[in-house]
């Protein structure tokens, strides 16, 4: 079995210095949302609890294996699987391919799995497969664009693609599917936002939420209007027409929004191209993500590079933003340079973390809504063309790249080339500490004197569990990149397209970015895909305030300087229950997008 669970467990515990049937302190108390003040610290770095009986913990390690695997596009495979969803009335996996000319959804067969041919390697990695697309939808042949997201809504036996227009600004589409017979027939199109990023149904199939990116053009000529849209369906039929929210109504309000831990970075006030650009607060609000409560009431909506939320009301379409604050790094640890050559966790007091949560999801406790985030992060980095170097500056551009183009905006910088205040005096700010990390230029300088007082990262190498006030509840602290390093020594933040450890540890880290929740037996699991690393955490939430890491496994070799293998950089993650599953078992389903590959895990309690 591809995974490390006891070894994990036992290195975290020496991290740490828990027992291994203790459990960890609660989570300590989070200051109100005014302020975008440091967040309260969670129990990783809280005294441990009193020791609990032994074999207390075993209900909740987890038997997980490799049961069912498809390399799709096998000779350009980046993009070949990003985004799946599980149709289980016929038990059919789907997978959204980019990485051929035009937009494709293939389907794949998962009413049973040969084990046997899950065969490993020498490496203990395994990369045959036993899955094959028997379905490709076209999506081309009835909407133009790019194919972004999926979502199945098994009510109504109905698929919808979320497709994004080629040229920037335009409004994409969202494709509908009626897949209950033998194969998808194309219903109609229904108009959305700019940059359609993701698309999800209500638990009762009565909604269809998209979350419209509004990503501006290279030299911000056109800077859309993030959205988000909101399609009915009665008794399965979809309205012709969604409804539209925006974000114009705060546009006053962008102080007020800060001051709660929103972050806004563009080039307000500079020409470039030509134009002088004038971005507002409802321009640079990107909606990333969408997941529905399980009520069916509330639509959550992570705004990624805002470091921010959306929650919306469905029963009215009222909405309210809650800006997600700063992770205080002073009391916990990360590995902040690439070019240390070793695995070196080191403090730092002053350093800050922005959430930025890629994927989100929601779930129910004692009546009350939660939100769960995997933290990626994300910075922003926009380019146009230019002839040359000189043209590029002519144009107002910052550098020029001969691949990349002209620089247009970037709002990011290595810790050494900023002038850190006194505060930071306990520091060399070279490579062997922070020098390397990669860290926002809007903020940090607060009294303007070119001296940063505090550095503000990307992400937070972790993942959050938050109230629907927009508290934390656990976050996971420094662990996933702590556990990660135990486990893969030299090897750990590795990058995911290459085998040489410590690539990524001045940006982002393991970067956490698909997520999945889903019940085994009694007990309800988080499952967080790191993209870089490529393996997967677990964590039991059944319990929002009583968390516990359970296991961490993965199929990608490590060997330096060897060819990578196996499955790299999950994107998406569909959790399948027993009851909906072939094995009877659970099922977790990985769409990795640098691999192009799909990964079946079954997952079942020991």
């Amino acid at each position: 079995m591809l995974k490390r669970s006891l070894l994990a467990i036992s290195l975290l515990c020496a991290l740490t210095g828990c027992s291994l049937d203790g459990d960890d302190g609660l989570t300590g108390p989070q200051g109100g949302q005014g302020a975008a003040g440091v967040d309260g610290q969670n129990g990783v770095d809280g005294g441990d609890g009193a020791n609990g009986e032994n074999g207390q913990d075993a209900n909740r390690l987890l038997d997980i294996n490799l049961v069912g695997r498809a390399v799709l596009n096998a000779q350009s495979p980046e993009g070949a699987a990003e985004i799946v969803a599980y149709q289980a009335s016929k038990k059919w996996i789907y997978a959204i391919n980019s990485s051929g000319d035009v937009a494709v959804v293939n389907i794949l067969p998962a009413q049973s799995f040969d084990s046997a041919a899950m065969v490993k390697n020498n490496e203990g990695i395994v990369t045959a497969t036993n899955l094959t697309s028997a379905i490709t939808i076209t999506l081309n042949d009835h909407t133009t664009g790019d194919a972004n997201s999926i979502a199945i809504d098994e009510n109504n036996q109905i698929l919808a693609v979320a497709m994004a227009s080629k040229t920037v600004g335009e409004a994409g589409y969202i494709a509908f599917y009626n897949i209950a017979g033998d194969a998808p027939v194309f219903i109609k199109n229904v108009m959305v936002g700019a940059l359609p990023d993701m698309v999800t149904f209500t638990h009762d199939g009565s909604k269809v939420v998209v979350a419209n990116e509004g990503e501006p053009a290279g030299d911000y000529s056109v800077d859309p209007l993030g959205s988000i849209s909101i399609i009915s369906v009665n008794n399965g039929a979809i309205a012709d027409a969604a409804t539209m929210l925006d974000f114009t109504a705060y546009n006053d309000k962008q102080t007020e929004l800060e001051a709660q831990g929103f972050v806004f970075a563009n080039p307000t006030g500079r020409t470039i191209n030509g134009k002088v650009i004038n971005t507002t607060v409802a321009m640079d609000l990107e909606p990333e993500y969408v997941s529905i409560s399980k009520d069916n009431r509330y639509a959550y909506v992570s705004i990624q590079e805002n470091n921010g939320l959306a929650v919306i009301d469905l029963t009215d379409n009222s909405m309210k933003l809650m800006g997600l604050g700063f992770k205080d790094w002073s009391n916990l640890t990360m590995d902040a340079s690439d070019k240390d050559g070793k695995v070196n966790f080191q403090k730092y007091p002053g350093l800050f973390g922005m959430y930025q949560p890629d994927t989100i999801s929601s779930f129910s406790y004692k009546g009350a809504n939660f939100i769960v985030s995997a933290n990626e992060g994300d910075g922003r980095e926009y380019f146009f063309d230019a002839a040359n170097a000189a043209d590029c500056t002519a144009k107002g551009g910052l550098d020029f790249d001969d691949k990349d183009g002209c620089l247009a905006y970037i709002d990011e910088s290595r810790a050494k080339d900023l002038t850190l205040a006194a505060n930071f005096s306990y520091l060399n700010n070279d490579n062997d500490d922070i020098g390397r990390l990669k860290v926002t230029i809007v903020k940090g300088d607060a009294d303007n004197d070119g001296q940063y007082e505090q550095l503000y990262t990307y992400g937070a190498r972790s993942f959050t569990i938050w109230d629907s006030n927009g508290l934390v509840v656990f976050d996971s602290g420094d662990q996933i990149e702590r556990i990660t390093a135990s486990i893969h020594g030299s090897a750990f933040n590795n990058d995911e397209d290459t085998n040489e450890g410590d690539t990524r540890s001045d940006a982002k880290g393991p970067e956490p970015e698909a997520l999945a929740l889903g019940k085994v037996g009694e007990r309800l699991f988080a499952f967080v895909g790191l993209e870089r690393m490529g393996g997967i955490m677990v964590y039991d939430i059944t319990n929002p305030f009583d968390v516990k890491y359970t296991d961490y496994f993965y199929n990608r070799g490590t060997t330096e300087g060897a060819d990578i293998t196996g499955d790299l950089a999950p994107e998406g993650m569909a959790f399948v229950p027993a009851e909906q599953s072939a094995t009877g078992k659970a099922l977790l389903i990985v769409g990795n997008e640098i691999s192009g590959s799909i990964a079946v895990w079954e997952i079942a309690l020991k």
